[in-house]
């Protein structure tokens, strides 16, 4: 049986794909998207044709997955990432970080309404989307949604 010679990078030796996986913790075929969209080089590849990733791929993939958790897209991540190959500051990381917090306090807004919404169910006691039977209901009836308004609604 063959075997690869070991490839060492300038952090030490190259990493089979595997190994960058768990290491990253992330799954195999992550590696080969993220090559795709060009947010990680596509590897050298070992006498044995194995990819052979250089260490800082691991850090590389932290760093992406860490962007993603602070709600970046992708396409975002590899812009800020191909601004600083090209060995430049990345600015636009200041300002893109200022909309994403701008989005958080926006979502933040909504669910604290959806939680009033949903405090002001439990407090009038509701038991029903669509005729729910207790005074003062803060649903919306289905009355309403079909158009027409609480007056038209009210028996006669």
């Amino acid at each position: 049986m063959k075997q690869d010679i070991a490839l060492r990078g300038s952090d030490g030796p190259y990493l089979r794909s595997g190994q960058v996986a768990e290491q990253a913790g992330v799954n195999p075929q992550t590696l080969r998207y993220y090559e795709r969209r060009g947010l990680i080089a596509e590897p050298a590849r070992s006498p044995g044709g194995h990819r052979a990733y250089p260490p800082e791929t691991v850090t590389l993939l932290t760093v992406i997955k860490a962007a993603q958790r602070l709600g970046f897209t992708l396409e975002e991540i590899a812009e800020l990432i191909d601004t600083g190959r090209r060995g430049h500051p990345t600015p636009g990381l200041r300002a893109r970080a200022q909309e994403k917090i701008a989005e958080v306090d926006a979502k933040i807004a909504d669910l604290v309404t959806v939680r009033e919404a949903l405090t002001a169910v439990v407090s009038a006691g509701c038991d029903s989307l669509t005729r729910c039977t207790c005074p003062d209901c803060p649903l919306p009836s289905a009355d309403l949604a079909a158009g027409r308004t609480p007056e038209e609604s009210r028996p006669k």
